[in-house]
């Protein structure tokens, strides 16, 4: 599985690692939180680095359906539910100036995108519910929402919202952009190299898998912070959603807009001005990264949803992208626990991070270059303390947040239990005799210890089954042929190196 982002001949160019080399910041995770924190910190005249793991996009960025909208399906409504209207008001600033940065960048740099109106809409009466709620916090927090009659599309609606001259784009096209803009300003760019632990003293050491580097500060831009301090493992809930790009015959009409669902599970749905014609990009089907028996059902199931309402569709690409939310619903940014100020970090984008990403940019760089954000104030309290130490930021909450926290880490703890009691009751390995049919991946057990074991593209790999962030006992993912952990979200190849989450360490081969 590849997105129709990801599939393109032409390599972003990098630059080489050098072990022992010293900057002002690093930041680590090359999506669009990286590049643009890099970016702003190279223009104000800093030397910075960025390290990705694996390539430019790899992430969510390239992975993402790419919609830049402040109507955000029922975001506003489900985050007016836990604060008061000021609080999402200043959310709705973020993103606005998170996409207005963004938009000003790819018309500067002529990077081509398209403008398109937002649509919220509702299938069912409890969805059109959620549809009015939303409009009606929309409406408070300044934004220009109608109510809309008939949306467009090929099925019938309970409801439906309408944010008018939104954009959308290829999320690659604007990495490149920001990657060329970082180097012409003196930028490092490099791929392949993952980052393992960070340690601070007189100045902060980057341990990779390939040598030491050092600086000043770091900046976390990796989806889900690959550090531990703080917890934010444990206040972030991974899921996995599905996208795939049709062609549609010209017989059959696609919608214009953007378009997302209220209800559970969602649709997505948007256009792309490919060379070889107009294509359909459908998406949603999410869940809880490790926690679904078969992924590809999921995905199968969003494919024949598409066919149906769209005749003649035939898929080009079908993919899937990681996302973290917050327990409390609202993206974390700023300074990292037990990081003294050096080590600064983004997460929690809840699946719109085209502007979430840039709005926590902008956040970022003030705070390293001194600026003041009304809006990121508002979000996260910044208090100095009485012995003049460093600035502490305590994270806006409430108590719905707080018990959603219990009850995440609650049901981590059971569904650890339950992979520990399912992995002792697997069957023996059989001296190493199991081998998988083509595309699956089973456990197995080796004494007590148990084993992943899967075959693909005819390579049968065994490794450990336990996950080496925090001991969770894998699923086998038959859509992207993965090994996941439904306790945070770390994701691995059949062999067993690092796709994503927080964890930074591989699985160690079976034997």
């Amino acid at each position: 599985m590849t997105s129709l982002w990801l599939d393109r001949d032409q390599a972003i160019p990098v630059d080489d690692f050098v072990p022992g080399s010293t900057y002002d910041t690093v930041v680590v995770g090359a999506g669009i939180t990286g590049l643009a924190t890099a970016l702003l910190l190279a223009r104000s005249g800093m030397t910075v680095a960025v390290l990705e793991a694996r390539s430019v996009g790899a992430g969510t960025t390239g992975n993402t359906t790419a919609k830049l909208s402040l109507l955000q399906g029922t975001v506003l409504s489900a985050l007016r539910g836990q604060y008061s209207q000021k609080i999402v008001n200043a959310y709705v600033e973020a993103n606005r100036e998170g996409q207005a940065w963004l938009l000003r960048h790819l018309q500067d740099r002529a990077v081509p995108f398209q403008r398109r109106d937002a649509y919220t809409f509702a299938v069912s009466d409890r969805g059109a519910d959620r549809v009015r709620s939303e409009f009606a916090v929309s409406r408070a927090a300044g934004l220009a929402v109608e109510d809309v009659a008939d949306p467009g599309l090929p099925f019938a609606t309970r409801g439906a919202i309408r944010l008018p001259d939104q954009a959308q784009f290829n999320p690659m096209d604007i990495l490149e952009s920001l990657a060329a803009d970082f180097r012409a300003h003196g930028g490092v760019l490099v791929e392949g190299v993952r980052v393992r632990d960070v340690s601070r003293g007189s100045r902060v050491s980057i341990t990779t898998g390939a040598g030491n580097v050092y600086a000043r500060r770091v900046v976390l831009a990796t989806g889900i912070p690959v550090l531990d301090r703080g917890l934010y493992f444990a206040k972030l809930k991974a899921s996995q959603s599905y996208a795939a790009a049709f062609r549609v015959p010209a017989s059959t009409p696609i919608p214009s807009g953007m378009y997302l669902s209220a209800e559970t599970p969602g649709r997505s749905l948007r256009t792309y001005p490919s060379d070889t014609g107009e294509m359909l990009i459908a998406g949603g089907n999410g869940h809880q990264v490790g926690r679904e028996p078969s992924p590809r059902a999921r995905l199968d199931e969003l494919v024949d949803w598409t066919r149906r309402h769209f005749p003649g569709a035939e898929p080009t690409h079908t993919w899937s992208g990681e996302d973290y939310q917050a327990t409390n619903l609202m993206p974390f940014f700023g300074k990292m626990p037990r990081g003294g100020g050096k080590i600064l970090f983004a997460t929690g984008y809840n699946k719109w991070g085209m502007s979430n990403s840039v709005a926590a940019s902008l956040a970022l760089t003030a705070e390293i270059l001194g600026g003041n954000l009304p809006w990121a104030a508002a979000i996260h309290h910044r208090v100095t303390s009485p012995k003049g130490a460093a600035a502490i930021h305590h994270r806006v909450t409430s108590p719905k947040g707080a018990a959603a926290a219990v009850a995440l880490n609650a049901d981590t703890v059971m569904t650890m239990a339950r992979g520990w009691a399912k992995a002792e009751a697997a069957p023996p390995d059989a001296a190493a005799a199991t081998v998988p049919a083509e595309g699956e991946g089973i456990i197995v057990r080796h004494g007590r210890k148990p084993v992943a074991v899967s075959t693909v593209d005819g390579v049968t790999c065994r490794v450990s089954a336990v996950c080496t962030h925090l001991r969770g006992i894998l699923s086998w993912n038959d859509a992207e042929k993965t090994w996941d952990c439904p306790l945070h979200g770390s994701r691995f190849t059949p062999a067993g190196d690092v796709l994503q989450g927080p964890t930074t360490k591989t699985l160690p081969a079976a034997d």
